[in-house]
C-alpha cells in the first residue's frame, strides 16, 4: 500500500531565481581557486571523495526523514538519478580537480564559460530543442573561444600536440556538467533536499573505488589545517549550498537560461586567482572570453527575437 505523503518538490527558498543563480558561480569560483592552491597537497580523487562524503555527513542527519517520505516516488526514476549522480557529482568534480593539477585556476574558470553553449548542445541532442542559424553561430563562437583558451592562443599547438592536459580534462568536465543540467528537469518530483542527499550519496559511492586506488598510488593527503579547511569549505558551499541554489534556479527558469550565470565564474575566479595565487590574465584569455561573450550575446538576441 502506498504512503499518502504530500509531494513537496522544492525547498522553500525565499529568494528570486537570479539571486539563487548568482551564488553558485561565486562558490564554484572559490572551489576552483582552492583546488589549484592545494593541488600539491591533496590528490584530485581524494578531494572529490572527501568533499562529497563530508557533505553527506552534514546533510543526512537533517534530510533522511524527508528522503524516507519521498522514497516511494523514486520508482521508475532510478536511471535519471544514477546519471545525475555520475555526471554532476562523481565525474565533473573529479575531472575539475584533475585539471587543476596541470593548468591554472584562471583557465579552469574561463573554460566553464562555454557551459551555456554546452547546455544548449546537450538540450538539442537529448531534448530536440530547436536551434536557429543565429543561435548555432553563437554556440560555435563560444566553442571557438574555449578552443582558443585551450590552445593558449597558439594554433600550432594543434599540430604539435603541445596542449596542457588540464585544459582538455576541464573541457570534458564542462560537458559532463552540461549533461547533468539538462537531465535535471527529468528528475523525480521530490523535495530538493531528498534529491541532493540521494545524488551525493550515490556519487560518493561511485567514487569509493577510484579513491581507494588513488590512495594505493599516492597515499593519503596530509591532515593539515589548510587541507581540512578546504574540505570543509568545498563540502558546505560549492556542494550543498551551490547545488541547492542551482537545482532550484533551473527548476524555476530552465537549464538554457540558468546556464548563462556560469559566465560569472571567471569574473569571481579571476579576481581570486590573481589576488590569492598570483596568476596573470593573458591576452589569449581576453580573446577567448570576448568570443564567448559575443557568442552568448548572439544566442540570447536570437532567442529574444524568436519569442517576440
Amino acid at each position: 500500500m502506498k504512503r499518502k505523503h504530500p509531494v513537496n518538490s522544492s525547498v522553500k527558498i525565499g529568494a528570486g531565481p537570479y539571486l539563487l543563480l548568482i551564488l553558485p558561480p561565486l562558490f564554484w569560483a572559490g572551489n576552483v581557486v582552492l583546488a589549484r592552491g592545494l593541488a600539491s597537497q591533496i590528490p584530485p580523487l581524494s578531494l572529490s571523495f572527501l568533499r562529497w562524503a563530508t557533505a553527506l555527513l552534514f546533510l543526512a542527519p537533517f534530510t533522511w526523514r524527508q528522503l524516507y517520505r519521498d522514497w516511494y516516488l523514486l520508482k521508475g526514476h532510478w536511471t535519471i538519478i544514477w546519471l545525475c549522480s555520475l555526471f554532476g557529482i562523481a565525474i565533473f568534480n573529479s575531472l575539475l580537480y584533475t585539471a587543476t593539477q596541470t593548468t591554472t585556476a584562471l583557465n579552469c574558470a574561463l573554460m566553464q564559460t562555454i557551459m551555456p553553449a554546452a547546455i544548449v548542445l546537450c538540450s538539442f541532442i537529448l531534448n530536440r530543442e530547436k536551434i536557429g542559424l543565429q543561435q548555432g553561430v553563437g554556440v560555435l563562437l563560444c566553442l571557438l573561444g574555449a578552443t582558443w583558451i585551450v590552445l593558449r592562443g597558439k594554433l600550432a599547438a594543434i599540430t604539435s600536440l603541445n596542449l596542457v592536459s588540464g585544459d582538455l580534462w576541464m573541457l570534458v568536465a564542462v560537458f559532463c556538467y552540461a549533461l547533468y543540467s539538462v537531465l535535471l528537469p527529468r528528475r523525480p518530483r521530490i523535495h530538493l533536499l531528498s534529491f541532493l542527499t540521494l545524488t551525493i550519496a550515490l556519487g560518493s559511492f561511485l567514487l569509493i573505488l577510484p579513491f581507494v586506488m588513488e590512495l594505493q598510488i599516492k597515499g593519503p593527503p596530509a591532515a593539515t589545517t589548510n587541507v581540512l579547511g578546504a574540505i570543509l569549505y568545498v563540502a558546505l558551499f560549492p556542494s550543498i549550498a551551490a547545488y541547492l541554489c542551482w537545482n532550484r534556479g533551473i527548476e524555476i527558469i530552465g537549464a538554457n537560461r540558468a546556464g548563462l550565470f556560469i559566465n560569472l565564474i571567471p569574473v569571481f575566479a579571476s579576481g581570486m586567482a590573481i589576488l590569492f595565487l598570483g596568476e596573470q590574465l593573458q591576452p589569449f584569455h581576453l580573446v577567448g572570453i570576448l568570443m564567448v561573450i559575443a557568442g552568448m550575446g548572439m544566442f540570447q538576441l536570437a532567442k529574444q527575437q524568436m519569442t517576440e
